[in-house]
């Protein structure tokens, strides 16, 4: 990478971990697991005074060892990465607008995350963690499960702990508890809460509704044997669509919009509700084709809203998994892995700001 005229630096590293966790409780119950993650942190800056431009998050955290860094070819693509960050430091800056944006699974993932993942968090939901980390729109409970109309009817998002190569990924959660796989968003709906043994019978009336058992969905994690396991999230990926299309199909399809690829800086309330996100490389798009590569490129969104503007999405053969190695929650604090699975997908007419414009 650092062969690349116009490359100044280069931020690599390696993070492994591997958990022995072992579990016992009254109820009989005596479970031992191994688990391993791995990160390939990797950045690459270009300069071009007073500009500099970066590329990173090229590779995704995974819940696989060494063969995963293998598989990465990271000297053959170093290269490629960094001629990407130097096309950066002469892209067009992006025209504030509305656009049809294409996002790629590996800048989607974290929307993901942060607009549905976290609140779907029951804990959060109910005020548990107002203090802290936040609240939810998605309350209370009686008001939006089966009523919140979270996005279009062929959005399905599905919560588990047993995708492989997922970094929530596990056999028993930490109460005991197999997981199992279950829809937070159902035909566009909101369907269902994250919860702990304790959480689901908050829920009793709901599933009873439903005729579905009450059962904890596995979601118990403590990140040590010093801390005390609560509610943490599982991997919640979005799922394919019925149509074998990909990210080639999405541009095709798309006259005037933003593709973006990469996850990048955001901000969102508290609520999780208003929010905005950045990324790592944009293409502008023109009569189907890409036309180019723009910068400074940040959405703004209402969950709800954006949700609803997929019009989009990939089938199968492009669902990937992107994840978040390290992300916090409670008090004391605690650190947790997640994957979020997804497809690349189409929002119609979302709201793009220019984040390099002064006043």
């Amino acid at each position: 990478a650092m062969a690349v005229k116009g490359v100044r630096f280069v931020n690599s590293g390696l993070a492994f971990v591997k958990e022995d966790r072992n579990f016992a409780n009254t109820d009989g119950s005596v479970i031992s697991q191994t688990i391993v993650r791995t990160s390939v942190p990797f950045t690459i800056t270009a300069v071009a005074p007073p500009d500099f431009q970066t590329r990173t998050s090229m590779i995704q955290p995974i819940g696989r060892g060494w063969e995963y860094v293998l598989e990465q070819d990271l000297v053959g693509n170093a290269p490629k990465w960094a001629e990407e960050a130097v096309q950066k430091l002469t892209a067009k800056p992006v025209e504030v607008g509305r656009y049809d944006l294409v996002l790629h699974p590996s800048h989607l993932w974290l929307t993901i995350h942060e607009s549905i993942g976290h609140p779907t968090e029951l804990d959060r939901a109910m005020g548990y963690e107002a203090n802290y980390a936040g609240t939810s729109f998605v309350s209370p409970p009686d008001k939006v499960l089966g009523k919140l109309k979270y996005g279009p009817e062929f959005m399905n998002v599905r919560g588990d702990r047993s995708e492989p190569g997922a970094c929530a990924t596990i056999g028993y959660d930490d109460e005991g508890v197999k997981p199992e796989d279950f829809l937070i968003i159902k035909n566009g709906m909101f369907n269902d809460y994250q919860t702990t043994r304790e959480q689901a019978n908050w829920l009793k009336w709901w599933y009873d509704q439903n005729r579905t058992p009450v059962r904890s969905h596995g979601c118990s994690n403590a990140d040590s044997w010093a801390s005390v396991q609560f509610q943490r999230m599982p991997n919640v990926s979005l799922m394919p669509g019925t149509r074998d299309i990909g990210w080639d199909d999405l541009i095709s399809a798309t006259d005037r919009g933003i593709a973006i690829v990469g996850d990048g800086s955001f901000s969102i309330d508290q609520q999780r509700y208003n929010a905005q996100f950045g990324g790592q490389v944009f293409y502008e798009i023109r009569n189907g084709k890409i036309a180019g590569m723009l910068k400074d490129v940040a959405y703004q969104m209402r969950t709800p809203d954006f949700w609803n503007a997929m019009d989009m999405i990939g089938g199968q053969k492009s669902y990937q998994l992107g994840s978040s190695f390290n992300d916090g929650k409670g008090q004391p604090g605690q650190s947790n892995a997640v994957s979020h699975g997804c497809v690349p997908s189409r929002f119609k007419q979302i709201n793009v700001i220019n984040t390099g414009r002064t006043a």
